[in-house]
């Protein structure tokens, strides 16, 4: 087959690595609606069913941290290969486990496992290319991966009264195998032995790099809106507005589209526009439109005015993940998994701390929701205005940046 030019991502890697990420974000999400039938099937407490989804968060933070070290030490392809064969195992246990505690133990593997392909992937797109064409590349996987968050939800409740919540984790084995079979056939290995050694000799310290925190810290920060987002949306759209289970579907798809659209812009705006630049753009505008949420959300005025700054917090996100993400690999080139592993376990750790802040008020108030948002923004401008002052990562040489055979 043929070989792409230096610094390119080919389209069927770049697929398979947009699957890779969004397959965790489905294991998140997409079974939530069936909890309640969960614990009557399983004769258990809610708490017990709840709790699948807390060893899974931590199985998937902890498994970046394994994963994204041994892939800077052993290569890509290798780690990747066994994480995927041991997720595809591990949601096989969780479809057809007898009881919470083999459901328990299942999820923790699951999660574990899963963290392979999140954190390798985005390696695998440091390894083969740097600066605009790494953003463009991030932002590209953005429109395939970055609203699995959002539609897991809408799909499990589609899904739940047809196949049963069995059936809803058998549908999550699928996308393990899919996963598996993607990366066995299309990721080739793009982490040369001559760069392995500096990998083992940099590790963690590279990541003290200012160029390295603030980006990440912008990324995770602004990850956290959407997440904030969607725990508070059920409640906000719901119970205070009062909307059906069809209209709440709709406007999940509205902001949805909106994360699309913005990152197909911000990909396309990549191709000759400075990374940095499209960051702050992003940033700017999810802190004016957290700003707007917060006057509103004070102001005696229907809740219904709410979903409009929302909508553009969402969007805004497409022009703030993949540059943010490009940028924090770029500056630690040589360690690039370790820095990966790094930025998804605080992402996804950030996320779990963030999730119950949004329902601390009492009634129908939404002042935490956008207490929580407006915080969230305004750290994530913080370090965004840091990284501009940032030095600028200079990149490994020419000879180490290998193409990849598709």
């Amino acid at each position: 087959m043929d070989t792409p030019a230096r610094g390119a991502v080919p389209t069927p890697l770049l697929l398979v690595l947009a699957l890779l990420a969004s397959v965790a974000p489905f294991g998140i999400d997409l079974y939530l609606p069936a909890f309640p039938r969960m614990a009557t099937d399983l004769t258990t407490t809610d708490t017990a069913v709840q709790l699948t989804l807390t060893t899974f968060l931590l199985g998937l933070a902890a498994g970046q941290l394994v994963f994204g070290p041994l892939s800077d030490r052993w290569g890509r392809r290798g780690p990747l290969l066994a994480g995927s064969a041991v997720f595809v195992a591990a949601s096989l246990l969780v479809a057809t486990a007898p009881t919470i505690e083999v459901l328990l133990a299942g999820r923790l593997f699951q999660g574990l496992s899963a963290a392979a392909g999140m954190v390798i992937g985005r390696a695998v797109i440091a390894d083969l290319a740097t600066g605009r064409i790494a953003a463009r590349a991030f932002s590209l996987m953005m429109i395939v991966s970055g609203v699995a968050p959002v539609v897991a939800p809408l799909l499990g409740s589609l899904l739940i009264d047809g196949i049963g919540w069995r059936g809803v984790l058998f549908v999550l084995a699928g996308l393990a195998v899919a996963m598996l079979a993607g990366s066995a056939v299309v990721v080739r290995e793009t982490h040369p032995r001559s760069r392995r050694g500096s990998a083992r000799s940099g590790g963690f310290h590279a990541l003290g790099r200012k160029a390295y925190l603030t980006a990440t810290a912008t990324f995770v920060f602004s990850f956290a809106v959407l997440m904030a987002y969607i725990s508070a949306s059920p409640f906000l759209y719901q119970v205070v507005i009062g909307m059906g289970p069809v209209s709440y579907g709709l406007l999940f798809g509205l902001n949805a589209l909106g994360l699309i659209t913005s990152s197909a812009v911000a990909s396309r705006l990549l191709r000759r526009g400075n990374p940095r630049r499209i960051l702050t753009i992003g940033v700017t505008w999810l802190f004016s439109a957290a700003v707007v949420l917060l006057v509103l959300a004070l102001l005696p005025i229907g809740a219904g005015w709410l979903v409009v700054p929302i909508f553009f917090a969402v969007a805004s996100l497409g022009f703030v993940l993949g540059p943010a993400t490009a940028l924090a690999l770029d500056a630690v080139p040589q360690a690039a998994g370790t820095g990966s592993a790094v930025l998804g376990a605080s992402q996804f750790g950030l996320a779990a701390v963030v999730s119950p802040l949004v329902s601390a008020g009492e009634g129908h108030s939404t002042w935490p929701m956008a207490v929580t948002i407006a915080v969230l923004a305004t750290i994530a401008a913080g370090f965004c205005a840091l990284l501009r002052r940032a030095p600028r990562q200079v990149d490994a040489p020419e000879v180490d940046r290998l193409p990849v055979r598709t």
